[in-house]
């Protein structure tokens, strides 16, 4: 109460009437005390500051994880609603039955205990109360009569500053258990291993006479002595008819067999990560679910030692719920203890190569930009980009193969294609969007390769990622606290995007697929998409139903390479397991195509909407108003002579009657040299007419080797050469090769040609095909001696 209010008060007082001067010097003296009090109140203030021990709960409230407090004490702060009505009432008639009553010092008591101590010539009783038990808590001093008045005056100034239940609070948060331990949460979590509001009777009580002899009533080593202490209370408080009567009876029959136990170390990584993001919290409330938590320690511990005897020593899983975007499950390694193996490193937040899993995205992104569809084709071969020569994961090639194929099979070279098309700048704007942190810091360094796993990723970014498809494209960040709000949404991806890579990636006929997983007894009705990265250090398997996001990464965290080690065999079991046990039996309802779905024919030979000329025709999805209109023109009309020997341009055009209109296919070069170098059988068109003299512009061969603008290094000594080679059209036949301007050799349109050359510098390679179309490229030598 501040001192103008007190002297308000005191003057609020009718004074004492002129025959009552005793009220007169009680007035006087009551504001002098006062007075006193309020001096004294400014010259030792009251400080509190305690150091209590960090704890990370479950979403449930369970203690995850609990931390030494500054000063090396197990202090964990009770929080609203632990204290339970019986260890309440348990507590106030023994040490305190008149708290609510009495100022913070209780005069009746002090009065009896002084007289019964000088009585009896020794200190038998304290008379203490909950508020001056707590000033000796916080300011300890030696028990003398003077620091008695000072407890008093502690007490006094507790009283003033708080009120009654945050006074008991402060009590039940220190009284000491003996050793390091203090206050009722911790000594019910170390000794029972359950929160202050779950004690029994017997339980509550034993925790409320311990404190008296702290050192004398040790748990786990004088539990028969606490045993006797504690039914003599119970006797009491039935004499006192506090408790039922069949409560305080089963409660004198309850055994004692409590220990001294290890504090909680569930989910260490995700614990010490949420320690130090929230420095000088006491209860950091997470949303961690503490059943789904336990599942997936133990399914990924039992199943780290099956890779063992492969030399894969360490498993990662991050669970998103995809309703809440709350994390569920977080592990970091499988076995935290393996210190041989780096089991204390956070796989989660490890920078690892994604291997294939950022595809998915990529082909999402061409989606929605109208590039492709999922029955689109796209070309499946050999291809060079600056020197840069993608190759699929098994080394062979599919030549034309739809989108939804070349996802499913995650195809490299097609990826690398659209990736091209999309752009490597417009796509690494899309995973900064997305908050990939290493991206964001390395983004204008990468190129193609990106999309094979050229970059650097964390696991909990990969996860976030797809739970992307799982809401439909909306990226929002993850929750890890229950008070995290989600604010930050954003639509990543199109609706319809998502969609379709959803329905892609739900498909069971695919190389992904585990070996003997089709005679599984329960499949999980899951999208997902593995990834292997290069050296086949990490393994990836990431899934995604309506509820829930699930992130695996197996490998080793030492950088050691196992040829055995890949996303289908290695990865993916573990992921349908947690899927399976986590949401076991998940309704079979899956996601309806959203309103900016359409559907429309097209024709199976490209994948585009079909023309007059097109026979076979199946159905596809696409975005009305976003995907390409262009009608497909696998096929092209083409004049030829009557005997078909010839082909004749609109120059060279004969009468009427000396021709005739065919349908050849319209390869494009890259294909038409796919089917050469594999000896593939494909319909040629006939060389275009001899006699005819105009020269084409369009369509001139690609040279494909050397690549343009880069440098060759070569060894004169071993007299080594260049290899020349180019795509053509259908109608090519034969290509002449010039290196500047000099003929090198005439060849089949598809034969590579070897040079050596002959001095240093600057070479000007030029191919000319038999449409006289001409195309230069520029290359540079050098010898090394």
């Amino acid at each position: 109460m501040p001192l103008i209010q007190l002297k308000r008060t005191l003057d609020s007082w009718p004074l004492p009437q002129k025959g009552r001067p005793w009220l007169r010097y009680a007035g006087g003296s009551l504001l002098a005390v006062a007075a006193l009090f309020i001096l004294l109140n400014l010259l030792f203030p009251l400080h509190i500051k305690i150091s209590y021990s960090p704890v990370i709960t479950a979403a449930d409230g369970t203690i995850l994880h609990s931390f030494l407090s500054q000063d090396d004490k197990w202090r964990m702060q009770l929080e609203e609603g632990e204290i339970s009505p019986t260890l309440k009432k348990a507590v106030l008639l023994k040490e305190d039955r008149y708290f609510y009553f009495h100022p913070g010092v209780n005069p009746v008591a002090i009065g009896r205990a002084l007289v019964k101590n000088l009585t009896q010539g020794k200190t038998t009783s304290g008379a203490s109360t909950i508020t001056m038990q707590v000033a000796r808590l916080l300011y300890p001093k030696e028990r003398t009569y003077w620091h008695k008045l000072t407890e008093v005056f502690r007490a006094l100034q507790l009283e003033w500053r708080y009120s009654k239940d945050e006074i008991l609070h402060l009590y039940l948060n220190l009284v000491p258990y003996g050793g390091n331990i203090e206050g009722v949460k911790a000594a019910s979590v170390l000794y029972f291993h359950q929160s202050p509001k779950e004690l029994s009777l017997a339980q509550a009580v034993a925790l409320t006479v311990i404190p008296n002899k702290p050192s004398s009533l040790r748990i786990g080593v004088q539990n028969e002595k606490i045993v006797a202490f504690r039914n003599k209370w119970l006797q009491y408080y039935a004499r006192q008819n506090a408790f039922p009567a069949g409560a305080l009876a089963d409660a004198l029959l309850e055994p004692l067999n409590a220990q001294r136990l290890e504090a909680p170390k569930v989910a260490p990584h995700f614990s010490y990560r949420m320690y130090r993001q929230h420095l000088g919290k006491t209860t950091i409330g997470t949303t961690l679910n503490l059943a789904v938590q336990e599942k997936v320690e133990q399914l990924a511990y039992n199943y780290l030692q099956q890779l063992k005897y492969r030399n894969i020593h360490n498993v990662a899983v991050l669970v998103i719920n995809n309703q809440t975007n709350a994390v569920e499950a977080y592990l970091g390694s499988a076995d935290f203890s393996d210190a041989m193996h780096g089991g204390q490193v956070d796989g989660i937040r490890a920078v690892r190569s994604p291997g294939s899993t950022l595809k998915p995205f990529l082909y999402a992104t061409a989606f929605e930009r109208g590039l492709i569809t999922p029955k689109t084709m796209i070309s499946d071969v050999p291809i060079d980009y600056a020197g840069y020569r993608p190759e699929n994961y098994f080394g062979t090639y599919s030549g034309n193969i739809t989108i939804e194929r070349a996802l499913a099979t995650s195809l490299n070279i097609p990826a690398v294609k659209l990736l091209d098309q999309v752009g490597v700048n417009a796509f690494v704007q899309k995973l900064k969007q997305a908050e990939f942190s290493q991206i964001k810091k390395e983004g204008d360094q990468l190129g193609l390769s990106l999309i094979l796993g050229g970059c650097g990723v964390k696991l909990e970014e990969l996860t976030a990622l797809y739970a992307t498809f799982a809401q439909q494209g909306t990226y929002a960040p993850v929750r890890w606290l229950q008070e995290d709000t989600v604010v930050a949404r954003k639509a990543l991806l199109s609706p319809g995007a998502a969609f379709m890579v959803s329905q892609i990636l739900t498909q069971l006929q695919r190389p992904d697929l585990p070996h003997n997983a089709l005679n599984s007894a329960h499949l999980p009705k899951i999208a997902w998409k593995t990834g292997t990265s290069y050296g086949r250090k990490d393994a990836w398997s990431i899934g995604y139903n309506q509820k829930y996001t699930v992130g695996v990464w197996v490998g080793n965290f030492s950088g050691e390479g196992v040829p055995e080690l890949n996303g289908t065999d290695t990865a993916t079991p573990l992921l349908f397991s947690i899927f399976n046990t986590i949401d076991y039996n998940s309704p079979n309802q899956w996601y309806t195509a959203p309103k900016s779905i359409g559907t429309r024919s097209v024709c199976l030979e490209s994948g585009l909407p079909v023309n007059s000329f097109c026979e076979d025709v199946v159905v596809d999805t696409y975005l009305p108003g976003i995907s390409s209109g262009t009608k497909c023109s696998h096929l092209k009309q083409v004049s030829v002579s009557l005997d078909g020997k010839y082909a004749y341009c609109t120059s060279c055009l004969p009468e009427e009657e000396g021709y005739q209109q065919k349908w050849y296919p319209n390869h494009s070069p890259e294909i038409l040299t796919y089917f050469v170098t594999q000896h593939l059988p494909y319909v040629s068109l006939p060389p275009h007419n001899p006699a005819c003299h105009r020269i084409f512009q369009e369509f001139a061969p690609v040279i494909s080797s050397p690549t343009a603008g880069m440098e060759y290094l070569l060894e004169k000594a071993d007299q080594q050469k260049l290899m020349l080679q180019c795509n053509a059209y259908n109608e090519v036949k034969k290509v002449y090769w010039y290196v500047n301007d000099k003929l090198v050799k005439a060849a089949a349109r598809d034969e590579p040609v070897f040079f050596q050359p002959d001095r240093a510098g600057k070479l000007k390679i030029s191919c000319l095909d038999d449409q006289g179309r001409n195309t230069n490229s520029y290359v540079t030598v050098r010898f090394i001696d």
